[in-house]
Protein backbone atom coordinates (compact mmCIF):
# COMPACT_ATOMS: atom_id res chain seq x y z
CA UNK A 1 0.00 0.00 0.00
CA UNK A 2 1.30 3.66 -0.80
CA UNK A 3 0.54 6.66 1.04
CA UNK A 4 0.74 9.95 0.85
CA UNK A 5 0.41 13.18 2.54
CA UNK A 6 -1.56 16.07 -0.07
CA UNK A 7 -1.32 19.46 2.50
CA UNK A 8 -3.72 22.64 2.05
CA UNK A 9 -3.30 24.53 5.04
CA UNK A 10 -2.58 28.48 5.39
CA UNK A 11 0.21 27.87 8.01
CA UNK A 12 2.59 25.34 7.74
CA UNK A 13 5.53 25.13 10.84
CA UNK A 14 5.49 28.77 10.92
CA UNK A 15 6.94 29.55 7.58
CA UNK A 16 3.88 30.40 5.64
CA UNK A 17 1.06 28.16 4.12
CA UNK A 18 1.58 24.70 1.78
CA UNK A 19 -1.32 24.64 -0.64
CA UNK A 20 0.32 21.24 -2.66
CA UNK A 21 -0.33 20.34 -6.42
CA UNK A 22 -2.10 17.61 -7.41
CA UNK A 23 -2.64 15.08 -10.63
CA UNK A 24 -6.23 14.71 -11.11
CA UNK A 25 -7.63 11.77 -13.51
CA UNK A 26 -9.85 13.11 -16.24
CA UNK A 27 -10.05 10.58 -18.57
CA UNK A 28 -8.87 7.13 -17.39
CA UNK A 29 -9.49 6.09 -21.38
CA UNK A 30 -6.44 7.85 -21.85
CA UNK A 31 -2.60 7.24 -20.55
CA UNK A 32 -0.65 8.94 -18.61
CA UNK A 33 -1.07 13.16 -19.26
CA UNK A 34 -3.50 13.27 -21.89
CA UNK A 35 -6.05 11.38 -19.16
CA UNK A 36 -4.65 14.25 -16.45
CA UNK A 37 -4.67 17.45 -15.29
CA UNK A 38 -3.02 19.47 -12.61
CA UNK A 39 -4.50 21.18 -9.92
CA UNK A 40 -3.93 23.19 -6.81
CA UNK A 41 -5.44 22.20 -3.84
CA UNK A 42 -6.82 25.01 -1.87
CA UNK A 43 -8.90 23.43 0.84
CA UNK A 44 -10.48 19.91 1.44
CA UNK A 45 -13.71 19.46 3.32
CA UNK A 46 -16.25 16.80 3.46
CA UNK A 47 -20.23 17.28 4.13
CA UNK A 48 -23.18 14.50 4.67
CA UNK A 49 -26.10 13.93 2.49
CA UNK A 50 -28.87 11.56 3.34
CA UNK A 51 -26.05 9.83 6.00
CA UNK A 52 -23.18 9.88 2.77
CA UNK A 53 -20.33 11.48 3.72
CA UNK A 54 -18.80 13.03 0.26
CA UNK A 55 -15.09 14.21 0.81
CA UNK A 56 -13.86 17.12 -1.28
CA UNK A 57 -11.47 19.09 -2.24
CA UNK A 58 -11.42 22.96 -3.56
CA UNK A 59 -8.79 23.05 -6.53
CA UNK A 60 -7.70 26.07 -8.95
CA UNK A 61 -6.84 24.17 -12.38
CA UNK A 62 -3.84 24.60 -14.51
CA UNK A 63 -4.06 24.21 -18.25
CA UNK A 64 -1.73 21.94 -20.71
CA UNK A 65 0.74 24.00 -22.74
CA UNK A 66 0.93 21.76 -25.94
CA UNK A 67 -0.05 18.25 -26.47
CA UNK A 68 3.24 16.73 -25.95
CA UNK A 69 5.95 17.39 -23.54
CA UNK A 70 8.47 20.49 -23.88
CA UNK A 71 11.54 18.37 -26.58
CA UNK A 72 14.14 20.02 -24.31
CA UNK A 73 13.66 18.76 -20.96
CA UNK A 74 10.91 16.23 -21.65
CA UNK A 75 9.04 17.50 -18.99
CA UNK A 76 4.84 18.49 -20.04
CA UNK A 77 4.38 22.18 -19.49
CA UNK A 78 1.00 24.03 -17.58
CA UNK A 79 -0.32 27.11 -17.04
CA UNK A 80 -2.96 28.44 -14.27
CA UNK A 81 -6.14 28.46 -16.04
CA UNK A 82 -8.58 31.20 -15.77
CA UNK A 83 -11.91 31.45 -16.63
CA UNK A 84 -12.77 34.35 -18.80
CA UNK A 85 -9.47 35.62 -19.27
CA UNK A 86 -9.71 36.85 -15.23
CA UNK A 87 -10.91 34.51 -12.79
CA UNK A 88 -8.92 31.61 -11.83
CA UNK A 89 -10.57 28.59 -12.75
CA UNK A 90 -12.08 27.07 -9.63
CA UNK A 91 -13.75 23.74 -9.05
CA UNK A 92 -15.05 21.19 -6.74
CA UNK A 93 -13.80 17.79 -6.70
CA UNK A 94 -13.90 14.11 -4.99
CA UNK A 95 -10.98 13.26 -3.64
CA UNK A 96 -11.30 10.11 -5.35
CA UNK A 97 -10.42 11.70 -8.63
CA UNK A 98 -7.11 12.97 -7.10
CA UNK A 99 -4.59 10.35 -8.37
CA UNK A 100 -0.97 11.64 -6.81
CA UNK A 101 0.54 14.81 -5.61
CA UNK A 102 2.37 16.55 -8.15
CA UNK A 103 5.96 18.74 -8.09
CA UNK A 104 5.72 21.54 -10.44
CA UNK A 105 8.96 23.90 -11.58
CA UNK A 106 8.54 27.49 -12.46
CA UNK A 107 9.49 28.31 -15.95
CA UNK A 108 12.20 31.07 -15.33
CA UNK A 109 12.60 34.09 -17.23
CA UNK A 110 16.27 36.08 -17.84
CA UNK A 111 15.34 38.29 -15.09
CA UNK A 112 16.09 37.98 -11.36
CA UNK A 113 14.37 36.06 -9.22
CA UNK A 114 13.03 38.32 -6.57
CA UNK A 115 13.85 37.72 -3.05
CA UNK A 116 10.51 37.87 -1.61
CA UNK A 117 9.16 34.69 -3.45
CA UNK A 118 9.10 31.36 -1.83
CA UNK A 119 7.81 28.03 -1.85
CA UNK A 120 4.30 29.18 -0.26
CA UNK A 121 3.93 32.23 -3.00
CA UNK A 122 5.60 30.72 -6.37
CA UNK A 123 2.34 29.91 -7.86
CA UNK A 124 1.69 33.05 -7.76
CA UNK A 125 4.24 35.14 -9.30
CA UNK A 126 5.36 32.77 -12.15
CA UNK A 127 2.88 32.05 -15.03
CA UNK A 128 4.20 28.63 -16.47
CA UNK A 129 5.60 25.41 -15.02
CA UNK A 130 6.87 22.39 -15.77
CA UNK A 131 5.53 19.11 -14.65
CA UNK A 132 8.52 17.10 -12.58
CA UNK A 133 8.33 13.71 -13.90
CA UNK A 134 11.58 13.13 -11.94
CA UNK A 135 10.17 14.28 -8.40
CA UNK A 136 9.84 10.26 -7.65
CA UNK A 137 9.72 7.12 -9.86
CA UNK A 138 5.59 6.67 -9.25
CA UNK A 139 5.44 9.82 -11.11
CA UNK A 140 8.05 9.67 -13.57
CA UNK A 141 5.88 5.81 -14.75
CA UNK A 142 3.09 7.93 -14.87
CA UNK A 143 3.78 10.54 -16.63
Amino acid sequence: MWREYIRATPTWRQEGPQYDCVFIITNPELEGMHGMDIAHVLCFFSFKTHRNCHHCAIVYWFDHIGDVPDEGTGMWMVRPSFAWGEWPNTAVIHIDAIFCAAHLIPIYDRNFVLPEIGPHNSYDFFHCFYVNRFADHHVFEIV
